[in-house]
């Protein structure tokens, strides 16, 4: 016996399409009549279920956290060593963005411009969690491993997430021609190899 897919609830297919939108119309601002006219529904439906635009961009921002950061969590939980942990946090950011074209375009604000000041401040928020767990998995290192970064925490957490957000931003730039992992086993190869020392050890 099959089983069936649940239908999404309108809520999710009012998403759905606004990711959609934001994948094939790049660029372009996308308006609630457009939204509407995408979904199958009247303006009047979609308000319904969000009271403004910007709560529809916020539904989106609050999945990608959720989905990121409930991944986090069992990466966390599953690997030990520092290294690994920064390379699949990372990993996991440029793989989600890659799989999801329109929401790249969030992470990266191009979506943004234009909207109001509270939804880059939603994703401005995103990255510096994402910083500040970077941070606390160096910081982390030199009590599980006996390592520490070579350069400051907060500059070796702040050149990975500077490293993450070319990688959107150059997606979304070339209108997803350039992948974000393209280039990232290489270029993680490199940046991990100098990113921990050990830490010397007192006579």
């Amino acid at each position: 016996m099959t089983q069936e897919t649940p239908t999404p609830s309108r809520r999710e297919q009012i998403l759905q399409g606004l990711a959609l939108m934001l994948e094939e119309d790049s660029g372009k601002r996308i308006t609630v009549a457009a939204l509407a006219r995408q979904v199958g529904v009247s303006e009047a439906a979609l308000y319904r279920h969000f009271p403004s635009k910007a709560r529809m961009f916020e539904g989106l921002i609050a999945f990608i956290e959720e989905s990121l950061f409930e991944r986090i969590g069992r990466i966390l939980d599953e690997v030990p060593e520092a290294v690994p942990r920064c390379g699949q946090i990372l990993t996991l950011v440029l793989a989600f963005a890659e799989k999801n074209p329109g929401l790249s375009r969030l992470l990266g604000g191009d979506a943004l411009t234009g909207e109001t000041a509270r939804l880059r401040l939603r994703i401005h928020q995103l990255f510096e969690r994402l910083e500040t767990q970077l941070k606390q998995v160096l910081r982390e290192a030199e009590l599980r491993e006996g390592r520490r970064p070579t350069l400051p925490v907060s500059a070796a957490a702040n050149l990975m997430l500077a490293q993450l957000e070319g990688q959107i931003s150059r997606y979304v730039r070339s209108d997803f021609r350039h992948r974000p992992t393209e280039y990232w086993d290489d270029q993680w190869a490199l940046l991990s190899a100098q990113l921990l020392r050990e830490v010397p050890q007192t006579a």
